[in-house]
């Protein structure tokens, strides 16, 4: 379902700063985005980036020691939201990097939210190239 909603220009240009791993300084991979949170305008017709609600590679380990953990505690508890998170892990073989995308879409979330929230999801996963 369609809902006609848009996607800020800001929203693509961050995804494509966290899906692009290029050689930087150690300032600059500092400044990388680990986390970003999105919502709708207020008006509710554009997808845009939430003030403020963002963790940089060079917060984990210095003021924040989980930082999935606090990514979580960024999400509203009465509100949808969608979300990019530049997920690392390791396996038995190797270390690996993993861009996620979110839907958060919580049980305390009103309907009408949830609903505008999940019609626009496909708007910005087409935004989002290579994002399955």
């Amino acid at each position: 379902m369609a809902s006609g909603v848009q996607v800020a220009d800001e929203v693509c240009r961050i995804f494509y700063d966290m899906k692009v791993r290029k050689c930087s300084t150690p300032e600059e991979i500092k400044k990388r985005k680990k986390a970003v949170i999105f919502c709708l305008s207020a008006d509710k017709k554009c997808i845009i980036v939430e003030e403020g609600k963002e963790i940089l590679v060079g917060d984990v380990g210095v003021t924040i020691t989980d930082p999935f953990k606090h990514f979580v505690g960024m999400l509203p508890e009465k509100d949808c939201r969608y979300a990019l998170y530049d997920a690392s892990f390791e396996t038995k073989e190797s270390r690996k990097e993993e861009l996620m995308f979110f839907l958060w879409a919580p049980e305390l979330a009103p309907l009408k939210s949830k609903m505008i929230y999940a019609s626009s999801k496909d708007a910005i996963k087409k935004k989002f190239q290579g994002m399955g």
